[in-house]
């Protein structure tokens, strides 16, 4: 059995598809530029919020790296306040959490999700029941370095090869194989099929609870 799951969390383990896409069209819309249907977050996320900022706004628009970090600023403080208006855990996940903490294998969380929501998110809408949580850093690479799982083995004391990694989009899969992980695709997510499997997923699950046959 395995010892120890790391999730992503966007797509994965929250639907927060919802509250990304009002943050980026709230600050669309204070700049005059067009929005995009919820759905075209998908495509956005997954990489951290400058490179989501980068991809939401215009073409013609100021892609200067100093206008890029202003707006991803500006995204992050009405993200700040509005993160869990819509956001909540997908049907299946708490069942899969409480069942994995039944079979005593640990959890963990890495996103590229800014660490201070990642940390707020994880603690409001899914417990302590993590024994690490890491979103992006200050100072740190973000997914698929394969140092962030390297982190989390090390403070884990868990070998990779007693640990399952659990995402929906093809960065998730890069960083489990990158980490020497068996990587496991969501198909409840963002991202497609076809995607997980051409960055590497050893496996899919179409439901939370399907996961557990490669924990077991």
């Amino acid at each position: 059995m395995k010892k120890l799951v790391i999730f992503d969390l966007d797509g994965t383990l929250l639907n927060t598809l919802d509250d990304l896409a009002a943050a980026g069209n709230h600050l669309l819309r204070a700049h005059g530029w067009p929005e995009h249907p919820a759905e075209r977050y998908k495509l956005f996320v997954g990489n951290g919020v400058y490179k989501l900022v980068e991809r939401m706004i215009p073409a013609d628009a100021d892609h200067s790296p100093g206008a890029l970090a202003l707006l991803r600023d500006e995204y992050n403080a009405y993200y700040s306040a509005h993160n869990a208006d819509l956001t909540a855990p997908y049907p299946g996940v708490p069942e899969l959490l409480g069942a994995l903490e039944q079979a005593g294998a640990a959890c963990a969380v890495l996103s590229n999700k800014p660490h201070a929501f990642t940390v707020e998110l994880c603690r409001s809408l899914l417990g302590e029941r993590f024994a690490v949580v890491h979103g992006q850093r200050e100072g740190y690479p973000t997914k698929p370095d394969r140092l962030l799982t390297a982190e989390i083995l090390e403070e884990t004391g868990i070998r990779a090869a007693d640990t399952v990694y659990v995402g929906d989009s093809g960065v998730d899969m890069q960083t489990a194989k990158n980490g020497g992980l068996f990587a496991v695709g969501a198909l409840w997510g963002f991202r497609s099929e076809e995607e997980l499997r051409e960055n590497g997923a050893d496996a899919v699950a179409e439901r939370p609870l399907d996961l557990l046959r490669y924990i077991r």
